[in-house]
């Protein structure tokens, strides 16, 4: 289905196309460009024109540029700067389209509720969402200008790491519904406190659609400063608020939550999650609400949700196909902060071990905590949930305090590097074991998550066939 052709796109940006084209989707990547996409030359680590001709090798439709790269004969988008440009085409995007439009911000879950509202969306019609975490001045305007013309539902992801970044992208967005998943410390690099993180998240309100509503936790000290800034129409969720958790228990690998709106109860089963997910799904219920959804349904519809890989999703690790040893992986490897982190502590003492085995933290360091980092991953140790953690290995100069504050017994290795644990990764875990793998992208502790998983064998098949 064609999704930009060069007279919408040349209305769109006042750009100038080059040729006659039509295009079916954007990248900005050629790496993972689809035939018929829209090549977009951003110019950030390396200017993206320098790969127009690879671009348009790998089936590309059309590029938007600011100027024709020498020796490329394909269909070009001229104009003057190309981040306005797919900023314009954006906000086209999301002017033509019929959707309804959730923007979702926070410290942490942003990229978890999106995927929770994508499933439960699905129930009542289609649903556009980004696939990955586009959430920033280029990954808004994308996320819009990928979005069709007859979607029911689009979710946009808004995230910051500095002052004046959410106000801009919530205006682009104009979201007829705008969700905050929590305050936490995050990016304390860039804020000077807490409350300063939540002016700026609240910021997304300021884009809201006239008679748009306000989503925001009920029970944080900085809830004031949300429900300041919020619209007349607000529906706030957690302890106190608009939706309420009765009740919540973990069986069989899920979270049930029970939750009250307007004196009814909907169970929501998690399927692989832990219990920190359960603040979102509330989220989720309370978007349901402002949409006025059938309440019942959309709590059913987040049944089909489980957290993806990197982000607490759990699985289980064959270490013995012969006696069928197994251990479980948590992987949470994606980020960290310390709000997450302890959520994720949580979940590994509350996941039940096998016979002999143990449960066991691999961490690496949280990034852009600013002058506070020393402290706050020494803070760890004294989590609760570090009670029933037999050991933790640290990764990174910034958790080697951690490793520093906790008792000798729970001390595993402390490396500078994730590659230091890779090598001996058939080390780290035991049969009955639980682990625990989390830390902030840049720790890369992902590549340990790798290792483990490489340790797994194949599921044996079964002899009878069936």
């Amino acid at each position: 289905m064609t999704l930009w052709t060069h007279r919408d796109a040349e209305a769109a940006t006042g750009g100038r196309a080059t040729a006659p084209f039509a295009v079916t989707g954007i990248s900005i990547d050629t790496r993972s460009l689809q035939p018929g996409d829209l090549f977009v030359a951003l110019t950030a680590v390396r200017d993206g024109h320098d790969f127009v001709a690879k671009a348009f090798e790998n089936g590309a439709s059309a590029a938007l540029v600011s100027h024709v790269p020498e020796g490329v004969t394909g269909p070009c988008l001229v104009v003057a700067d190309v981040l306005q440009g797919l900023t314009a085409l954006g906000a086209a995007g999301r002017a033509r389209t019929c959707a309804r439009v959730i923007g979702v911000t926070g410290s942490v879950g942003k990229t978890s509720t999106k995927e929770m509202l994508r499933a439960m969306l699905d129930a009542f019609g289609t649903v556009h969402a980004a696939e990955a975490s586009f959430n920033n001045h280029w990954g808004v305007p994308i996320t819009l200008a990928r979005l069709p013309r007859d979607a029911d539902f689009a979710v946009v992801e808004i995230g910051m790491n500095h002052p004046g970044e959410i106000a801009p992208l919530a205006r682009l967005t104009r979201p007829d519904v705008a969700m905050i998943t929590t305050i936490a410390p995050a990016h304390l690099e860039a804020f000077e406190s807490i409350d300063a993180i939540a002016r700026e998240k609240s910021d997304i309100f300021i884009g809201l659609q006239p008679f748009g509503t306000a989503i925001f936790p009920s029970d944080l000290d900085v809830t004031p400063i949300l429900e300041s800034t919020a619209p007349a129409g607000r529906i706030s969720f957690g302890e106190g608020g608009d939706i309420c958790l009765t009740s919540m228990r973990q069986a069989n690998g899920a979270t049930i939550v029970s939750a009250r709106i307007e004196s009814q109860t909907y169970l929501v089963r998690l399927a692989d999650a832990g219990a920190h997910f359960a603040r979102n799904a509330l989220g989720c219920l309370a978007v349901a609400q402002a949409l006025g959804l059938d309440l019942a349904l959309a709590a059913q519809a987040l049944g089909r949700w489980s957290p993806p890989a990197g982000r607490g999703k759990r699985e289980l690790l064959l270490l013995d196909a012969a006696t069928e040893a197994q251990a479980i992986l948590i992987d949470d490897a994606f980020n960290a902060n310390p709000a997450s982190l302890g959520a994720a502590l949580d979940v590994l003492a509350g996941t039940p071990i096998g016979p002999g085995g143990r449960r066991i933290a691999i961490l690496g360091d949280m990034l852009e905590l600013g002058p506070d980092e020393t402290a706050l991953h020494r803070a760890v140790a004294d989590h609760p949930a570090m009670a029933s953690i037999a050991l933790v290995h640290c990764v990174g100069p910034r958790m080697a305090h951690l490793w520093q504050a906790l008792p000798q017994t729970r001390r595993g290795k402390c490396v500078p590097r994730a590659e230091d644990l890779v090598d001996v990764a058939h080390h780290l875990v035991h049969p009955g074991d639980v682990v625990l793998v989390k830390g902030s992208k840049g720790s890369y502790v992902s590549r340990v998550v790798d290792a483990l998983r490489h340790l797994s064998h194949p599921a044996p098949e079964d002899p009878t066939g069936e």
